[in-house]
C-alpha cells in the first residue's frame, strides 16, 4: 500500500490518501516487490490497482507496458500526443505519465497533476518537461540516455556511406524512371577522416564503427575523454573542422551548443566536406548551412533533426511554415539526406528504452528508489524485507534547511528507525526512512505529522 500527498509551489494541497489508506490496513506491512507471499500475515499487493494510474502517450513500446502491467497498475495508453486541454484533463489523477519527445509537460500542464509522482521520458532528452516545476513539486523524472546509442551511431554510419556514394539521389532518380549512374564524385569512406563532435555514448560508438570501415577518427569534446581504438582528441572545434572530410554532431541542446555550426565554422571546413546532424536541430544554423550547400562548399549533408520540429506525427500540415521553407530548400539540393528524427527509432532501441524507463518508474513508485532521476536527489535503499513485520517506508521531499531532519525525526520519536538516507539536488532534498514497530492505527498519525512539518514538498508512505 502507499499513501502520499504533494504540495505544489503554490502551497495548495493535493493527493489525499486513496482507498488503500482508508480501508486496507492490517497488522503487518510488506515490501513493494513483484513476488508476494500468500500468507495472511502479509498484504497481497503493495498498491491497490484502483489507486495507481499510469498514462502512456505516443505509442510507448510494449516492453514498457508489460513491465507496468505486471505490477497491476491501471494503464491508459495512446498512440499519439494529446492536445493540451485533453492532456490537462487526463493528467489530473494519474500517478505516473510516460511520454516521448513530442509531448510538452509545461508548468501549465503539471499544475493540474494532483497525484503525479513520476514522469518517464521514453527517449534521450527531457527538455520537453519543465524540470524545475517537477522538482519543486516532488515529481521525479526518468529517461533513457544511452539505450539508443547504437541505433543512432548506425544511422550516422549509413549516412556517411550514402553521402559518399550519392546513393539517395541515385535511388530517387531511378524511382522516377531515370537511369543516370554518373561518373564522378563517388568516394570510398576508407581512408577518409571523420570528425566527431561530442564523444559520449553515441559519438564513441560511431568511432568504433567508422574505424572498422577504415576511417581515420578524430573528435572534439569539452571534456578530456580517453579514446577508443586509434581515435584521437583535438583541442579545438576549429582544428576538427579543418581536418575532417565528414563532420558528425552528437551533442545535447544547451545554450552553449546553439548554432555550434554557423558561418565561422562552415568557413573553417574543407571544401567538399559533409555534415551530419543526428543530435538536436538547434545545433546547426540553417541559414549558413543552406548557403554552403548551394555554393558547393559542402558536398552534402544528412539531417535527422531540425529546429522547430512538429510536436505531432502525421501530415505535412503540422510542420511550421519556417521549417517547411527550410525543408523545401534542402529538398531541392543534391546529395542532402532528410529523415524525420528516426535516429533512435529501431525496435531494439525502443524495446530497451521501454524496459529501462518503466523499471525506473516502478522502482520509484514501489520503493521510492530515485537513482537515475534527472531532476531529483538520487537516493536508494534496498527493498523492504518481506520477512519483516510492522515496517513502514517514509518518502519525504523537502526544501533544504538545517533543522528539517530534526523535525522529521521528532515526528518519528515513538518508532525505531531501521534505515535512513538523504541527499539533495540544489535546494531540494529527499529522505527515505524505514521505521519499525508500527501499528496500522499509527499510519494516519505519522502521515499527518509529516505533512505538518515546514519545508515539506511531498510525503509518501509505503507499507
Amino acid at each position: 500500500m502507499s499513501i502520499f500527498d504533494t504540495t505544489f509551489p503554490t502551497g495548495v494541497e493535493f493527493g489525499e490518501p486513496g482507498k488503500s489508506f482508508s480501508n486496507r490496513f492490517t497488522d503487518s506491512f510488506t515490501s513493494t516487490v513483484t513476488e508476494h507471499k500468500t500468507s495472511a500475515e502479509c498484504l497481497v499487493k503493495p498498491f491497490s490497482t484502483d489507486d495507481m494510474k499510469i498514462l502512456l502517450l505516443e505509442g510507448i513500446n510494449v516492453s514498457a507496458v508489460a513491465v507496468l502491467e505486471q505490477q497491476g497498475y491501471q494503464i491508459e495508453s495512446h498512440d499519439s500526443t494529446l492536445p493540451e486541454d485533453q492532456l490537462i484533463e487526463k493528467i489530473k489523477n494519474v500517478h505516473a505519465i510516460g511520454i516521448r519527445s513530442r509531448t510538452r509537460l509545461s508548468a501549465k500542464v503539471l499544475k493540474h497533476a494532483k497525484n503525479l509522482i513520476s514522469i518517464g521520458c521514453f527517449c534521450i532528452g527531457t527538455n520537453q518537461v519543465d524540470l524545475n516545476y517537477a522538482t519543486n513539486s516532488g515529481i521525479a523524472v526518468f529517461h533513457s540516455p544511452f539505450a539508443n546509442s547504437r541505433s543512432v551511431a548506425e544511422l550516422a554510419l549509413a549516412e556517411i556511406v550514402c553521402l559518399a556514394r550519392q546513393m539517395c539521389d541515385m535511388s530517387a532518380a531511378l524511382h522516377s524512371g531515370i537511369w543516370n549512374p554518373g561518373r564522378g564524385n563517388y568516394w570510398e569512406v576508407r581512408g577518409k577522416t571523420l570528425g566527431i563532435v561530442g564523444y559520449g555514448h553515441i559519438g564513441s560508438q560511431l568511432s568504433i564503427l567508422a574505424e572498422a570501415m577504415g576511417m581515420k577518427v578524430l573528435y572534439y569534446d569539452i571534456l578530456t575523454i580517453i579514446p577508443l581504438g586509434t581515435a584521437y582528441q583535438v583541442p579545438t572545434l576549429d582544428e576538427l573542422l579543418k581536418k575532417s572530410d565528414f563532420v558528425s554532431l552528437h551533442v545535447p541542446a544547451t545554450p552553449d551548443t546553439k548554432h555550434l555550426l554557423s558561418h565561422q565554422q562552415f568557413a573553417a571546413m574543407k571544401k567538399g566536406a559533409y555534415v551530419l546532424n543526428t543530435s538536436r536541430g538547434s545545433v546547426v544554423d540553417m541559414v549558413p548551412l543552406l548557403e554552403n550547400l548551394k555554393s558547393g562548399k559542402l558536398a552534402g549533408a544528412a539531417l535527422d533533426v531540425f529546429p522547430n520540429e512538429p510536436i505531432k506525427n502525421g501530415t505535412k500540415e503540422v510542420i511550421s511554415p519556417k521549417l517547411r521553407r527550410w525543408l523545401s530548400e534542402l529538398s531541392a539540393l543534391p546529395n542532402v539526406i532528410l529523415t524525420p528524427h528516426i535516429g533512435g527509432a529501431t525496435e531494439e532501441s525502443q524495446t530497451s528504452t521501454g524496459a529501462e524507463v518503466s523499471t525506473s518508474i516502478v522502482r520509484f513508485l514501489n520503493e521510492g528508489y530515485s537513482i537515475g532521476a534527472v531532476n531529483f536527489p538520487e537516493v536508494g535503499l534496498k527493498p523492504l524485507d518481506l520477512e519483516g513485520t510492522n515496517i513502514v517506508r517514509l518518502l519525504y521531499v523537502y526544501r533544504k534547511s538545517p533543522d528539517v531532519l530534526r523535525r522529521v525525526n521528532d515526528a518519528l520519536e515513538f518508532y525505531n528507525i531501521e534505515k535512513q538516507y538523504a541527499d539533495s539536488c540544489g535546494d531540494v532534498a529527499y529522505l527515505i526512512t524505514d521505521i519499525s514497530s508500527v501499528r496500522s492505527s499509527d499510519i494516519e498519525e505519522i502521515y499527518n505529522r509529516l505533512k505538518e512539518t515546514s519545508g515539506r514538498i511531498a510525503v509518501r508512505i509505503i507499507f
